[in-house]
């Protein structure tokens, strides 16, 4: 009676020596990929450190005095500076109540810069442009293009920026006729910590070296880390390749 052979495979069993040998590499060769990965990533937050931006280090600096209705003027202008710098990253808010927070002080502050003559038609302009901003179907539509030009022209000088720049316009979409008269206690509290949230990164020689052109850990990971991962592949099937032939080898030995 014929010897009844058994085709089941155990990965962690096995039971001829290619299997074996085929076990340990793949194990091996995930465990580098494995170490390259989250190894880099651990050594990252090892060497982190907290940088805060220029924008982070002005506003603390005036922030006292904002907060106290101490302020000059020109600290009103540093700190409304430094709160348009974290409204341009409107992309990074993971929540609506950190946005509006920053709304508030922006607005607030823009609206106590202004002569005070010009507080009451400003703050009307401003609510005319957010209905006007909802319900336009073009950016290019003349009416909003000379509104939100005449909103830049009238601050855009109060805070000393040029009227082109990316901060000035920036300045219509962020303006909130609400949020113009009254700087909320709350609303006080929170801005520091949204302030740092956003203002500050973890950097380290990681983060400033650059590779190539590229910030070394940005080629590490978007660049090296897929070269290793082809490279890996190329090992595995080259080593198997040899590994067969071996015992190809062997076996023919073995007959003859």
């Amino acid at each position: 009676m014929d010897q009844e052979i058994d085709y089941n495979v155990n990965f962690f069993r096995p039971t001829t020596e290619l299997s074996r040998i085929n076990r340990n590499l793949i194990i091996v060769l995930i465990l580098v990929w494995a170490i390259a990965i989250f190894g880099f990533q651990i050594l990252l937050r090892v060497m982190e450190k907290p940088t805060p931006e220029a924008s982070l280090i002005t506003f603390e600096k005036v922030w006292d005095n904002v907060k106290s209705g101490t302020a000059s003027e020109g600290e009103k202008i540093e700190f409304t500076n430094s709160v348009i710098s974290v409204l341009g990253k409107s992309s990074t808010f993971s929540d609506t109540s950190g946005k509006s927070v920053l709304h508030n002080a922006f607005s607030w502050a823009v609206y106590d810069l202004l002569p005070e003559e010009n507080r009451k038609s400003f703050k009307e302009e401003i609510a005319a442009f957010e209905g006007q901003r909802e319900n336009v179907t073009s950016l290019t539509d003349n009416s909003y293009v000379t509104a939100k030009s005449s909103i830049i022209r009238q601050v855009a000088g109060i805070l000393g920026l040029k009227e082109y720049s990316l901060e000035a316009k920036l300045i219509p979409l962020e303006l909130r006729s609400a949020h113009m008269e009254t700087f909320t206690a709350e609303n006080k509290e929170k801005l520091p910590d949204v302030m740092s949230l956003y203002l500050t990164h973890n950097q380290s020689i990681l983060t400033d070296t650059v590779f190539l052109g590229f910030p070394f850990h940005y080629f590490y990971t978007a660049v090296f880390l897929l070269v290793l991962f082809v490279f890996l592949c190329w090992i595995y099937c080259f080593l198997i390749d040899r590994l067969h032939s071996r015992l190809e080898k062997n076996d023919e030995n073995a007959k003859s």
